[in-house]
């Protein structure tokens, strides 16, 4: 890597792994520094690596050949599968360092870190040699004019200030501005604690619903107790009905309570109808917010309909018609029309013409096993829950089935 300078750690981010004969390791997710006492560079040991599968491995800087803007190639592609741990002596220098308060040595005024560049050595290592920062001078600190200086030129924090520290989550968010909600929700899972409530209180409500539907039960539970109880109401009113059901679920009757209380009554309603229903049947699962639309509806509407991004894709595979009301419990169930039917047919024509009748519905009580084999049998992503009295109650999607199907904490163990 002869002729490589200062490398700044957030471009990194994200950037593909390569093995030495091109095949796809992973992504960069993180690096990992080793904090020094005195007023030395720290030494960059490795990078935190996300493989296809989400497990997350310790990369050492000796296995890196080559850096460039578009990959990171390694020496080797046999790497140590074993999911990486943070030692106490390791610093992320993306989930620890960044927005992290230090202190500019010649002039004594406090400044938040930016990012740091790492810069290679003789003897191979690489070192954080250099650090951008704004000064803190009020409330508009942030908005100061951004410096690079020497690390020597800092008073940085070590390892136990890092722990104790409040620090903001500006640059972090930034960072995690372009990443899935999945993939925030790992990153977030090897944060220090302290470190994830920052960022926790830093999200807006919608991201952080967003996040949190992708975290394990207990990590859910973590994040939503340490919220103040109004905020903890907002996310849940921001999550999907169904997942917000599943989480409340698994709190204590009284903070459960409390939360339904402080949800908008229009919120909390179809929530509550959820949770009537056991956890692994088609009520249970199922979202009571499809796409419904009455049979005098144009072609044209539905497919605005599902083109909305805010629909999953297996949402919008299918449009439910129903007679008024449209939400949920809707008037007597009609039929569904598939997203390939709708693409065929004028957009002038009506959703009736297109109505697939002999497709069949699931009931509110049927068991997951039922759920699964209906899936299988009609070939579906989503499938319409239909009550006794032909209203439409709301439609369950594959990717909730399969929530379900997994083994239990299989996020953990995707984590792990």
């Amino acid at each position: 890597m002869a002729g490589i300078g200062k490398i700044f750690v957030a471009q990194l981010l994200g950037l593909p792994v390569f093995g030495p004969d091109g095949e796809s390791i992973g992504k960069i997710r993180d690096v990992v520094a080793g904090l020094r006492v005195d007023r030395q560079p720290p030494r960059v040991l490795g990078m935190v690596v996300e493989l296809l599968t989400r497990r997350r491995i310790f990369v050492p800087m000796l296995r890196v050949t080559s850096i460039d803007a578009n990959a990171i190639t390694l020496a080797t592609g046999s790497v140590n599968m074993r999911h990486f741990h943070q030692r106490p002596n390791e610093v992320l220098v993306v989930g620890q360092l960044m927005d992290a308060r230090v202190e500019i040595v010649a002039s004594g005024t406090q400044a938040i870190v930016v990012d740091t560049a790492m810069e290679p050595t003789r003897t191979r290592d690489w070192v954080l040699g250099r650090v951008a920062i704004r000064e803190r001078t009020g409330r508009l600190a942030r908005r100061g004019p951004l410096q690079v200086l020497p690390w020597s030129e800092i008073r940085a924090p070590g390892i136990t200030e890092l722990a104790g520290q409040p620090q903001g989550a500006h640059q972090l968010l930034a960072v995690f501005d372009s990443m899935r909600a999945a993939d925030v929700a790992t990153a977030l899972q090897d944060l220090p604690a302290k470190r994830r409530y920052e960022v926790a209180d830093a999200l807006d409500d919608e991201r952080l619903a967003d996040v949190i539907e992708e975290l394990p039960e207990d990590d859910q539970k973590d994040i939503l107790t340490h919220l103040h109880e109004e905020r903890a109401a907002d996310i849940l009113e921001a999550m999907d009905p169904d997942d917000a059901a599943d989480l409340l679920a698994e709190l204590s009757e009284p903070y459960k309570d409390r939360l339904l209380e402080l949800m908008e009554p229009e919120e909390s309603e179809p929530v509550r109808r959820l949770m009537e229903y056991s956890f692994d049947t088609a009520g249970g699962l199922m979202t009571p917010e499809p796409i419904v639309l009455t049979p005098d509806a144009p072609i044209a509407e539905a497919l605005a309909r599902v083109r909305n991004p805010d629909n999953t894709p297996a949402l919008a595979s299918m449009v439910f018609v129903c007679r008024p009301p449209s939400a949920t419990p809707t008037g007597r169930y009609l039929g569904c029309v598939h997203i390939q039917r709708l693409l065929r047919e004028p957009p002038s024509d009506l959703v009736a013409g297109a109505i697939d009748k002999e497709l069949t519905s699931l009931r509110p009580t049927d068991s997951l096993l039922e759920v699964t084999r209906f899936f299988a049998t009609y070939n579906l992503v989503c499938a319409p829950v239909v009550d006794d009295e032909e209203h439409l109650l709301g439609a369950v999607t594959v990717d909730d089935v399969l929530d379900h199907l997994l083994p239990e904490g299989w996020r953990e163990r995707a984590h792990a």
